[in-house]
């Protein structure tokens, strides 16, 4: 459960809201990644605005940062919540002031997170948040996660009441320190959260920037349009593999699996979709393909059931999500098609894990099964663009989440 300032939880004290998940992101260690981004430099004398989409809907809200990959403390000199206008601009009237144990300022250890105090903020479900963040003293590098697709925007000094969106000048699509958003409205915690795991494909890679056109969004839409609406987090992570750690792309699957996914409040099941990094970096020698170690089929099952035993240990129920067609791209091989099928003919007929979503068969070009239709290819030959995550979520079985 997430904590205060003190270490400890409001609903753990029995005093306090029953918290439900809104929106949360993947933590990473700094670095250049694949676009600009600030993590590395960090901050100092600045403000940060976040936007988020939250899937769920509340009248009280807390965020939780994470300064997970830090060597020092991190000091925030201020926060504020407030629902989103457009860009940087915030709804008049909605801006509350955070505070953390009461104070309006927060020290957080290195390798540490915290949470805020809840703050009045009224949200629907797909409305946005803004979380603005002020670093008065140069923070070192920052906790983050890499590819937002979502534009963050910076400013000079303590602009954490700016009416102007255009004081904030600078642009990045990563989120820093922000790991989570709660919200509560009052009612009994439910435990329904769907929480969508794995790489970039998760992550929502070529999809439109601040469109929230990533499967996660078309999942949590498909599942309110059906009348049965639910929290859906994503805990992708652009670059993940599932056997190995990666200064870029993030701890191991297997790492990160519990407190991504089973930490996350009124959890009720998990989609996995990761391992194609895992079969196509040992294809390529290139310097952000590391570690590239050629993983046996059997290795790769092996971590499959790692996470499988992990959920259900908690009562969590797993979808498996069969990797999807990558003819075309820089690391498809023979060898690494072999073992797509094999992997993929182990997830759906293997009875392991609790549901299936055929991914692999929803995206295949009929004409080339090896190949992802033209329809849903980004351009890459690996990624899907937004009609193809939208068809992503279509092949999710509701009924085994």
């Amino acid at each position: 459960m997430n904590g205060n300032a003190d270490g400890t939880a409001a609903d753990e004290r029995g005093n306090g809201p029953q918290w439900q998940a809104g929106w949360a992101a993947s933590v990473q260690r700094p670095s250049t990644g694949f676009h600009k981004n600030w993590a590395e430099e960090g901050f100092a004398d600045q403000t940060v605005r976040q936007v988020v989409r939250v899937t769920n809907g509340g009248t009280s809200a807390r965020i939780r940062l994470s300064h997970r990959y830090g060597s020092a403390p991190l000091e925030v000199a201020g926060a504020t919540i407030a629902r989103t206008d457009q860009g940087a601009a915030v709804l008049p009237g909605t801006e509350r002031r955070l505070t953390f144990d009461g104070a309006a300022s927060v020290r957080i250890p290195a390798g540490g997170e915290v949470s805020s105090d809840a703050a009045e903020v009224r949200v629907a479900p797909f409305e946005s948040l803004t979380v603005s963040l002020y670093f008065a003293r140069p923070t070192g590098p920052a906790t983050f996660h890499a590819q937002a697709f979502a534009t963050a925007y910076r400013a000079a000094g303590d602009q954490l009441g700016a009416v102007d969106p255009a004081v904030f000048g600078e642009t990045t699509v990563s989120w820093y320190h922000l790991a989570e958003v709660e919200l509560a409205d009052g009612g009994p915690a439910r435990r329904d959260t769907v929480v969508v795991f794995g790489d970039s494909i998760t992550d929502g890679f070529a999809s439109t920037i601040d469109g929230n056109r990533r499967y996660s969004d078309a999942l949590a839409e498909r599942l309110a349009d059906r009348g049965t609406p639910r929290p859906v987090l994503n805990a992708g992570i652009g670059g993940n593999l599932l056997l190995n750690d990666s200064a870029w792309f993030g701890d191991r699957a297997g790492a990160r699996f519990r407190r991504d996914v089973l930490d996350r409040p009124g959890i009720r099941s998990v989609v996995v979709l990761v391992g194609l990094n895992d079969i196509g970096f040992s294809e390529v020698d290139l310097p952000t393909y590391k570690p590239n170690p050629d993983n046996s089929v059997a290795e790769l099952i092996a971590g499959y059931r790692e996470l499988i035993g992990q959920a259900h240990a908690v009562g969590v129920r797993v979808t498996g999500g069969t990797i999807m067609p990558f003819k075309g791209s820089e690391y498809h091989t023979p060898a690494a098609e072999a073992k797509r099928r094999e992997i993929n003919a182990w997830i759906r007929t293997s009875g392991e894990f609790d549901a299936v979503a055929d991914f692999a068969a929803a995206l295949a070009d009929p004409a080339d099964p090896d190949a992802l239709a033209p329809a849903y290819d980004s351009g890459d030959r690996k990624h899907p663009g937004d009609a193809g995550y939208r068809a992503m979520a279509d092949a999710v079985d509701l009924a085994g989440l």
